[in-house]
């Protein structure tokens, strides 16, 4: 009753456990009371209704109550609610938004409290605007950079009975302690359905461009699956220890994640490899697909090739050991095939056959599971560090991370069929051309043994003199038949040209010989003024000269078809000699591919694995053929076109910067000494590779002079016996001299000998610690393979992190061993401060490929021939060079 003399009305919403309700509200409620005392009741509101409780008594008790009206039920910013509430004491009324997302749950996002005291036993009503935080309800923008996805949001209500004191005071009021409590949940609005956020600020003209390039982006997340292609593109396998490296990781996908976890001790996984074959295993075993763990040991699985073409299987058991097994079939040689292998539990299926039929079938079980877990190591297809590549072309590799497959049932099909059908018919011809040299060459060898032995060649002078200054021997009687004579018509004809008088070491090198003579001719050809007018007879020479193993012609072919010069443009051509040629391990065909994967163009796709696959194959070559002072190699060095001071200094022999330089070192200028012998060491500024005579220049200086540099230089080709007589007494003598004039190299070498020499690790040690202070990068390098062997004298055990370190600071330094171990810690990922990161492993193993001798030697002619003007053979040479971005 004092609800009504207090002028208010429960609504019709109000919570059914509040039935109270005036009869007649448009009548006075005094009168009204004089005709009837009337109780609360559950059926029709009249005057007749049968009374169903007692009559009230004067004090009536009110119940709390606390309600919400949310107008549209979204995260929105600005969204109104409507909490409509009683208070049958002074009390505080909470309001909270509570969000959870995909990483935390139960954040509170909006809190709002407000006290009432004066307003009791009446109903009241409330309108509150919700804030929430901006990565809430805005879409990203420049300054909204991370967005998040929110999963649920839920909106408490409750008030509790609080003293006026006590609001000031932070309260933590519990919702489930509350007197009245209610709640509702709010619809989370997707990122990319959001809108923008006006800031009210202005950004700069750059900054807002670069954010409205991307802003209606929106990126669209893949389809996880446990199926992954490993390899896409074919990849020429030299045999040498470089290989493509794969990492994996977690799904995103929980239930595809649980299910791995779940399978570490009972794998079950398939792996499905594309092969062209050359040859099987030379020695010992060669890498096909293997993984390396953590702690750089062969894992599960390990597969090899062995020296009669068997597969070779390893496997990491639960206990802890390693079992292998051997296939009881070899695989083809010269043709593409697919081997197939499964993994379950503790068994192996292998399969082996082409376009869906088997030819090879084979099941392995072995006594207990197999551990695996492809997310703690690395995938390696072909060589690597601890084990050589097979010599074949890798076609498409997929992995099924989670399935064991049948044949039937895994697709892995041969994409880029028009290449794959040319690397065969390429094949076969080549083994047409050199089964011609070799018989060829054994029907001359055979007529000039018969003329030898014949008698009237001693008793006749004319003949004797005939035999030594005449014609050579050639073959003019084929017995090769008509069609194959017109097939290879260019082929015989430049063997009739031939002299194969001369005898050979190993005759196994004839065929290889005869292409070299191939490309020679042809070459020289193209360097005359209409050679390119003649390039349609010279690339059928070049295919002979390839198919001899002169790859350096296949490199040629691959320039000519891909950019069509004196050709017609053929990129089906193009990539099948830039294939050969790589798998022939030619330098420039290897760079030509690392580029081309580097930097995703002209039909190559951007894969950064198989880039460093062939970066870091000529890296490693160029660390090697720095200490053979043999082969056609020059200095690289940065020399643009259009610096003439830098072009004024390249010199010869005959010039004048040379011929000063020598002038100034016969009087005893140590400086000129020094840059002389460098720069015939080496093959520097223009000057023809000579150790022989830097190795003079060095001993002159060292004796007359007393110049560490020249000291130490001395010292170091005496120990190694570099175009001298090693001399290792004389080389200790030396190199002590250079130390103790404080050169950083020489103390380096000094703990360089007593490492090698005398096995001493803890003095090789000191010495290296001085020479790295001295900031030596050779010291710190030899401080980390220290480390890495677990040698370093008082620390038990390997520690190859402190080694990394050491190896990182080397490479800084510009140490090539140093960067080399630093481009394989970026594309493993197996080091704790080396996270995988494949373009840094890229760019560092790139770096030092493009130093290689050899192709500082093709650089120097090309560059020659720019200095003498010969205009037409500069532009053919620098055609070549630049084909795989070498910059001059």
């Amino acid at each position: 009753w004092q609800k009504c003399h207090a002028g208010g009305w429960p609504s019709e919403q109000s919570n059914p456990q509040y039935p109270w309700q005036c009869i007649k509200p448009d009548t006075d409620c005094r009168a009204e009371r004089k005709e009837a005392n009337f109780a609360p009741s559950f059926g029709k509101e009249t005057l007749r209704t049968t009374a169903v409780t007692p009559q009230f008594e004067q004090n009536v008790d009110y119940v709390d109550f606390i309600h919400l009206n949310v107008l549209e039920k979204k995260v929105l910013n600005n969204s109104e609610v409507s909490v409509q509430y009683l208070c049958s004491k002074p009390c505080i009324i909470n309001l909270e938004a509570v969000a959870s997302s995909e990483f935390r749950t139960g954040v509170p996002v909006y809190r709002r409290r407000w006290k009432d005291e004066k307003n009791l036993y009446v109903s009241r009503t409330r309108q509150v605007h919700l804030k929430f935080p901006s990565i809430m309800v805005y879409r990203d923008d420049y300054i909204i950079r991370n967005s998040i996805i929110v999963h649920s949001v839920i909106l408490y209500a409750w008030l509790s009975h609080k003293s006026v004191s006590s609001y000031d005071v932070e309260q933590n009021e519990d919702y489930q302690d509350a007197v009245a409590k209610n709640y509702t949940f709010l619809e989370a609005v997707p990122p990319f359905e959001r809108p923008y956020k006006d800031h009210k600020v202005c950004l700069q003209w750059g900054a807002d461009y670069l954010w409205m390039l991307q802003a209606n982006r929106i990126p669209q997340c893949p389809h996880e699956s446990d199926g992954v292609q490993i390899l896409n593109f074919i990849y020429a396998s030299s045999g040498e220890k470089t290989g493509i490296v794969k990492k994996f990781e977690q799904f995103e996908n929980r239930e595809l994640e649980t299910v791995r976890q779940h399978q570490i001790d009972y794998p079950m996984f398939t792996v499905s490899i594309w092969l062209y074959l050359h040859h099987h295993c030379e020695k010992d075993l060669c890498g096909i697909l293997y993984f390396i763990d953590p702690k750089e040991m062969y894992s599960t699985p390990a597969v090899f090739l062995n020296e009669e073409g068997y597969v070779h299987i390893q496997m990491h058991l639960m206990r802890g050991d390693d079992l292998a097994v051997k296939t009881s079939f070899s695989l083809p040689l010269k043709q593409w095939f697919r081997l197939d292998l499964s993994f379950k539990g503790g068994q192996v299926l292998s399969t082996v056959g082409k376009n869906l039929k088997r030819h090879h079938h084979q099941s392995f079980i072995f006594r207990e599971d197999f551990y695996y877990d492809d997310t703690a190591g690395y995938f390696v297809l072909g060589g690597s560090g601890y084990v050589n590549g097979i010599e074949a072309f890798f076609g498409p590799v997929k992995y099924y991370r989670l399935n064991v497959l049948e044949t039937e049932q895994i697709s892995n099909p041969l994409h880029d069929k028009e290449t794959v059908e040319q690397i065969e018919l390429y094949y076969e011809r080549c083994m047409d051309i050199q089964e011609i040299v070799y018989e060829y060459r054994y029907i001359v060898r055979q007529g000039e043994k018969a003329l030898r032995n014949c008698k009237c060649y001693y008793e006749n002078y004319y003949l004797e003199l005939i035999y030594k200054y005449g014609e050579k021997s050639k073959c003019d009687a084929f017995m090769w038949g008509k069609e194959l004579r017109e097939k290879y018509h260019t082929l015989f004809k430049l063997l009739q040209e031939m002299d194969f008088s001369a005898p050979d070491e190993n005759g196994s090198d004839t065929v290889l010989e005869v292409g070299r003579r191939i490309f020679e001719k042809v070459a020289k050809g193209l360097s005359s003024a209409d050679g390119l007018s003649n390039m349609g007879s010279s690339v059928p020479l070049l295919v002979d000269s390839s198919c001899c193993g002169y790859h350096k012609a296949s490199y040629f072919l691959a320039v000519i078809f891909e950019t069509g010069l004196g050709v017609s443009v053929d990129r089906t051509k193009g990539l099948l000699y830039s294939l050969v040629g790589a798998q022939g391990n030619e330098r420039l065909a290897v760079m030509n591919l690392g580029y081309k994967h580097y930097q995703g163009i002209n039909s190559y796709p951007l894969d950064l694995e198989l880039s460093y696959a062939y970066y870091s194959n000529i890296a490693i070559k160029t660390s090697l053929d720095q200490h053979t002072i043999k082969g056609e190699q020059a200095f690289v060095e940065t020399i643009r076109l259009m610096d003439d001071e830098l072009l004024k200094a390249q010199t010869k022999e005959n010039g004048d910067v040379f011929m000063w330089l020598k002038h100034e070192a016969t009087r005893g200028n140590a400086a000129a000494q020094q840059r002389l012998a460098q720069m015939l060491f080496w093959g520097q500024q223009g000057v023809a590779k000579n150790p022989e005579a830097a190795i003079e220049w060095y001993a002159k200086g060292a004796i007359e002079t007393e110049d560490p540099v020249l000291i130490y230089d001395y010292a170091i080709v005496l120990f190694k016996g570099q175009g001298v007589k090693k001399n290792t007494k004389l080389a200790l003598e030396l190199m002590k001299k250079a130390a103790a004039k404080g050169l950083p190299q020489a103390v380096n070498g000094l703990g360089w000998y007593y490492h090698n020499f005398k096995r001493d690790y803890r003095k090789a040690a000191e010495h290296w610690l001085i020479a790295e202070e001295l900031g030596n990068p050779d010291a710190s390098y030899n401080l980390g393979v220290l480390y890495l062997d677990g040698i370093y004298p008082g620390v038990p055990g390997r520690n190859q992190t402190v080694a990394a370190r050491y190896f990182y600071k080397a490479a800084q330094g510009g140490h090539i061993e140093g960067t080399l171990r630093c481009s394989l810690y970026y594309i493993t990922g197996n080091m704790e401060d080396f996270p995988r990161d494949p373009e840094k492993a890229v760019i560092w193993a790139k770096h030092i490929a493009e130093k290689n001798g050899y192709l500082g030697h093709v650089i120097r002619k090309a560059l020659n021939a720019y200095l003498e003007l010969s205009w037409y053979v500069c532009y053919v040479l620098f055609k070549f060079i630049f084909y795989f971005s070498l910059s001059l």
